[in-house]
């Protein structure tokens, strides 16, 4: 009997050897390629191993071969001067162990250059697929969900990239000045200091896509602003690319407002979780209201992410489901 099933695991087991540059290809032989085959190896359940310039597959027919497609797209990624890292793979490894046909190179197509350094962001699942066509498409998306599902960071990459490739003129970041918490009267400092820790995320983020002296030198000639929503009034802005983070703090007249602010040759991000809203009790989200006024509207679109789409660490999609668990227990109670 162990003779037998050791025949038929034979049978219908396969080795893949594949020939790498050693030269070309020293990276991926020799650098961080451990861990993006380790991410293959647990999602398809195949062992991948490298012995000198050789990369060795094993595992069942059919799935092997997916290892190999796989590890071939990322060698034409690579040898195309960009480097993938593992979490830029994670969705197209984690789609093809359900059997879903996709390819990692059609997912470069829709990726989104942000800087002159061959760098380059992926959307990690297929809400952020259709965020990014929505942004393409559209002149006014809202994305909506959770912490980490890349709402912001993806809206301000398609932001850069189009200041980049000359599409808009300038980029304007905005969130409202809510406090969670903490009076923005008993901070130190003047009223620039005051609002600083509110708008920090939004630089982090650019710097992680930018250069920082070349992100500093277009804020300092006002290409790129970040400003809080309140420096919105009364303006209209033209040929920008406009993004609005944390806006279920907004107001019902502070949307109003920042949506009649879109000029001719703009586009505008606006992004939120509902359900972490800091207003006063009694005030209504404008963001919440704006969802329910604007969805009819055909030339507006709404992208609804869920803790499936989250992309940081995998114990925050972990703490997101503990946390909606907890919330629809509390409510049923009630």
């Amino acid at each position: 009997m162990v003779m037998l099933c050791s025949f038929y695991k034979e049978a219908f087991t396969r080795t893949i050897e594949l020939e790498l540059d050693e030269l070309k290809e020293y990276p991926f032989l020799h650098g961080g390629a451990d861990k993006t085959l380790k991410s293959i190896e647990n999602f398809l359940g195949v062992a991948i191993s490298i012995r000198g310039n050789k990369l060795l597959i094993q595992g069942e027919n059919g799935v092997a071969e997916k290892a190999e497609r796989l590890i071939e797209e990322i060698r034409e990624v690579n040898r195309n001067g960009y480097i993938l890292k593992p979490e830029d793979i994670g969705y197209a490894v984690k789609s093809i162990s359900e059997g879903k046909d996709i390819s990692l190179k059609d997912l470069f197509k829709g990726s989104i250059p942000v800087s002159s350094k061959k760098r380059f962001i992926i959307p990690k699942t297929e809400t952020q697929g259709q965020y990014i066509d929505a942004i393409n498409q559209y002149d006014i998306v809202f994305g909506i969900g959770p912490a980490g599902t890349g709402k912001t960071y993806l809206a301000m990459a398609m932001a850069i990239s189009a200041f980049l490739a000359k599409e808009v003129s300038r980029i304007v970041l905005a969130r409202p000045a809510v406090e969670a918490g903490e009076k923005l009267g008993f901070l130190p400092g003047d009223i620039a200091e005051k609002i600083s820790p509110y708008l920090r995320p939004l630089y982090d983020a650019l710097f992680d896509m930018m250069e920082i002296d070349k992100a500093t030198k277009l804020i300092e000639k006002g290409v790129i602003e970040i400003a809080p929503l309140a420096f919105m009034r009364g303006r209209t802005l033209n040929d920008s690319f406009i993004v609005l983070d944390e806006a279920q703090n907004t107001t019902s007249e502070q949307m109003k407002m920042y949506l009649t602010r879109l000029g001719f040759g703009s586009k505008t991000v606006i992004t939120g979780d509902i359900t972490q809203i800091d207003l006063p009790a009694g005030r209504t989200s404008g963001l919440v209201e704006a969802i329910k006024i604007l969805r009819g509207v055909e030339d507006i679109k709404i992208i609804a992410f869920s803790e499936k789409d989250v992309v940081r660490h995998k114990l925050v999609q972990e703490i997101v489901k503990a946390y909606e668990r907890y919330e629809k227990r509390d409510t049923e109670e009630q």
